[in-house]
């Protein structure tokens, strides 16, 4: 069984997800939190050059359940947007952490990413053991 949670990236409380390269972020959310929306049929994000705010909402994904606020799990100015999930939601259902991604943000303090959960501790966080929780 593969884990729906890969170990490379970091995790926000709120189910958010982040890669870095460089002092660029790429933010999205996690299976777990898509599973939980169901099936997503919109997608809001802020304009390129909008700043956003670690821990602050940024944007709404909503699905076929219910809207939910999107968080930035670190401070900096959006350098891009997924125009593709905006006009393909559903990608955030398929791929979550491929193309699904939701933001590129350029890093203010990269100090922050030591405030966000390790594979490992999002795992404990949402209840799945070590390598379930593949479908």
């Amino acid at each position: 069984m593969t884990s729906t949670i890969p170990d490379e990236l970091r995790y926000s409380k709120e189910h958010e997800w982040v890669r870095l390269d460089g002092d660029t972020a790429t933010i999205g959310i996690t299976h777990f939190a898509q599973e939980q929306l169901g099936d997503v049929v919109f997608v809001e994000l802020p304009e390129k050059g909008a700043s956003v705010r670690q821990f602050s909402s940024f944007g709404v994904v909503e699905s076929v359940k219910a809207a939910s606020d999107v968080y930035a799990p670190l401070s900096g100015e959006v350098v891009e947007r997924n125009v593709k999930v905006i006009e393909s939601p559903e990608l955030v259902n398929s791929a979550p952490y491929a193309d699904g991604w939701l933001l590129k943000v350029r890093v203010a303090d990269k100090g922050e990413l030591n405030t966000l959960l390790s594979a490992t501790d999002y795992r404990a966080h949402i209840g799945e053991s070590g390598g379930s929780g593949g479908d």
